[in-house]
């Protein structure tokens, strides 16, 4: 090409005065480019442009070809060229700017687009051009208004719907850019990408088989559509069809092995299915592919923690903690709580999560003025109205509300459900919602048209919650309580319900939310019981020795909790350790880590899942429960207390480490609490090492159970209800949220 140029140069003079011969190369490059041989017309343009240097239309032809073979900077310096010599070239401006997009300054293409525009206003491929650059430059209002422009100039323009629907789905506009999508089908159906931006759509509006057949229409336009088959999967997940979902990533992985959403999907998959070791395998194949996508860390590292497998975890938690004072997505809030005894680091998982996944939503405007009445209306909003802890421990305080001043109503999204504990709740409530299959909107839409007063999530970040109802403001007050211990970072939730041990009043600006200070933080079920008796025998435990326990879930048993474990076993003479275990995986690593404690792993005996009964038995048959940090037992711990077992605690430095605390105050059993793991070391050892003085504690707790608050519902509910009465009187008299004390 430089041989070329060379040689046309020394017959400048000449080439000059030879206007025919440039028509006749100029020519010969437009076919060339026309027949897609851009190196052949980069040759004759540049024999052209040396025929005559001031020709604007040869420079931004070859800028053009320049631009097909993705040589952006050439094809830049070409458009300059161009407009320098012809200051009003519109279609350089345009064309500048979509070299200026690949070389990914978003905002010098902007410009550009805009001098399009200026100079040539009825020029449809400007506007749409110059929507992309708002896209990527995050401003999707001003990217939808000039894809509407676009649109208006060349109505049949199928790209300008399907690019108008992406840009509807980051405004969360679901249902518009379904319709943008549905015209871009009409005038290009056979376009694969098209269906799947439609899937996504319809799957935020929880219209799963709408979604899931878009999904396999493009699949069925497109078989080797690895994206396709990812959201095919997802959707089948949501659908609770893991066996096929897992099928559908397979299928992507098998189309594009290097594709680590894929990975990362089969990872959530495999958890849902209890695969935990395959789900961690996965999960590290889309790390080594992505080591930097959004969350992955943090479910490698909680999928590891399923299995008691510790083997990277204290530098993943360096690095999660490193990353996540940088403010980068690394590790889910519900995740965060079991990794770090730090409620500051707690609240800022939290606020990452709400920026990313469910930030504040004005689509529905502002609240109209409550109507007045002389019921407060209380709307319970849970993924968990069925055989759950959280149902278990609220069902009875939802039948003893107040119904002179209150009305309790239930909106319920988790999965299908018909078991005894689901029937009771329907009872329960003054009027109950299954809105499983109704978008976020339409759940607030109706919480709105209900004239909900307060909306208590009772999920927050953990399984099937639904925060987006929270973010559309579902009701003038909103609240967090039981599902989820922490704060959820969210400034659209008003109150957080706890305690003085779980929140001191030095710590609440590790809190997002206004704090409401109950008596007692738990609600609990005193109608729950239980015929049924084990024998250390019906366990399989030994006949003799002192049996420590510990039912919580495997992911909150940390190395320094586990340590400490073994030393106590270590110390008591022929005692031993009953784990509630979820899989054999956990059991393995755990009797080796016994192991390299020096305690023989015959001491650990594991227990799995089993009815209600059964597990409130199981206590019974126990001497000491052994709580886990810095995620301590909820549930679990009153269960324990209830069935007549006493726990043993070790006081956190968060919400999730002073639950048990806060459970032990409640049932009023300080001496169960410790300050530190030595404490807590050494008086597990000494209870069991005193026979008299642990049955004390025992007799104790049989008649605390009845007398103290901790079970005692109506009392909690009439504290609750006091709570409730203080954030309306606040709303009603146009005062904004702040701290309540309900607790003298």
């Amino acid at each position: 090409m430089a041989s070329i140029l060379g040689k046309l140069l020394k017959r400048k003079k000449n080439a000059a005065k030879t206007p025919s011969l440039f028509i006749t190369v100029y020519g010969q490059a437009a076919s060339a480019s026309a027949a897609r041989e851009f190196e052949r017309a980069l040759e004759l343009y540049d024999r052209a442009v040396a025929i005559d240097p001031l020709h604007a239309e040869a420079y931004y032809k070859r800028g053009n070809a320049f631009n097909e073979l993705g040589r952006w900077e050439l094809a830049l310096a070409d458009y300059d060229r161009a407009i320098s010599i012809k200051s009003d070239y519109a279609h350089a401006y345009c064309n500048r700017g979509t070299v200026l997009e690949h070389l990914r300054r978003w905002d010098q293409a902007l410009a550009s687009y805009d001098r399009a525009i200026a100079l040539s206003p009825g020029d449809f491929l400007a506007h749409y051009n110059r929507a992309s650059a708002l896209k990527e430059l995050g401003r999707f209002d001003e990217a939808l208004a000039s894809y509407d422009r676009a649109i208006e100039l060349k109505s049949d323009y199928a790209a300008a719907y399907f690019n108008r629907g992406h840009v509807q789905q980051k405004l969360r506009r679901y249902g518009a850019a379904i319709v943008s999508y549905d015209k871009a089908i009409e005038l290009e159906p056979g376009r694969a990408a098209t269906f799947l931006g439609r899937g996504v759509s319809l799957l935020r509006l929880r219209r799963f088989r709408d979604a899931l057949a878009s999904y396999e229409q493009a699949i069925a336009l497109n078989e080797q559509f690895a994206e396709a088959h990812i959201n095919r999967g997802i959707v089948l997940q949501e659908m609770g069809q893991s066996e096929a979902a897992l099928a559908s990533h397979n299928t992507a992985i098998e189309l594009n092995p290097t594709f680590a959403e894929a990975f990362q999907a089969r990872g959530f998959t495999l958890l849902c299915l209890r695969q935990f070791e395959a789900a961690v395998a996965s999960y590290n194949r889309a790390l080594a592919l992505d080591p930097d996508r959004q969350y992955l860390l943090g479910m490698r590292l909680y999928a590891q923690l399923q299995v008691c497998d510790w083997s990277s975890l204290n530098d993943d938690i360096d690095l999660i903690v490193e990353r996540i004072k940088c403010r980068n997505a690394t590790c889910p809030p519900q995740a965060m709580l079991a990794l770090v005894d730090a409620a500051p680091l707690h609240r800022l998982a939290a606020e990452i999560w709400v920026a990313h996944e469910c930030p504040p939503d004005d689509s529905l405007g502002v609240i109209p003025a409550r109507q007045t009445r002389q019921k407060i209306r209380i709307g319970y909003f849970s993924a968990d109205f069925r055989n759950h802890a959280v149902a278990l421990l609220t069902a009875e305080l939802f039948e003893v509300h107040d119904r002179t001043k209150f009305e309790i109503i239930a909106f319920a999204f988790g999965p299908e459900s018909k078991d005894a504990i689901r029937a009771r709740l329907e009872r329960a409530f003054d009027r109950f919602f299954d809105v499983r299959m109704h978008s976020d909107m339409e759940v607030a839409s109706l919480a709105r048209r209900l004239e909900i007063d307060i909306a208590v999530d009772l999920g927050g970040f953990t399984e099937h919650c639904r925060t987006g109802i929270f973010a559309l403001r579902a009701a003038p007050i909103q609240i967090s309580y039981i599902g989820y211990l922490g704060t959820m970072g969210a400034p659209y939730m008003d109150y957080l319900l706890a305690d003085a041990a779980i929140i001191p009043l030095v710590e609440q600006a590790n809190y997002a939310e206004k704090i409401v200070y109950l008596r007692s933080y738990q609600v609990n079920d005193s109608l729950r019981m239980t015929s049924r008796v084990f024998t250390r025998e019906d366990l399989r435990l030994p006949l003799q020795g002192f049996i420590f326990s510990c039912f919580n879930s495997n992911y909150k048993i940390m190395p320094a909790t586990f340590a400490m474990w073994m030393r106590i076993l270590k110390r008591v003479e022929n005692s031993s350790l009953y784990i509630y275990s979820e899989n054999e995986v956990a059991d393995r690593n755990l009797r080796n880590e016994a192991l390299k404690e020096g305690v023989d792993p015959s001491r650990i005996i594991f227990g799995r899942r089993v009815g209600r009964d059964d597990y409130l038995a199981r206590f019974r048959a126990m001497d000491l429960f052994l709580d886990t940090l810095p995620h301590n037992a909820g549930t679990t711990a009153s269960d324990a207390l209830w069935a007549g077992l006493p726990v043993l605690t070790c006081t956190g430095q968060s919400f999730a480490g002073r639950v048990a605390t806060s459970l032990l105050i409640a049932i009023d059993l300080p001496e169960l609490i410790t300050s530190s793991p030595e404490h807590y070391e050494n008086l597990a050892v000494q209870l069991a090492q005193d026979p008299e003085r642990l049955a004390l504690i025992r007799a104790k707790l049989e008649r605390n159970r009845s007398s103290t608050p901790l079970f005692d519902t109506r009392s909690f509910a009439a504290n609750l209800e006091t709570a409730y009465t203080r954030m309306m009187d606040r709303f009603e008299a146009g005062l904004p949220p702040d701290h309540i004390r309900v607790d003298s």
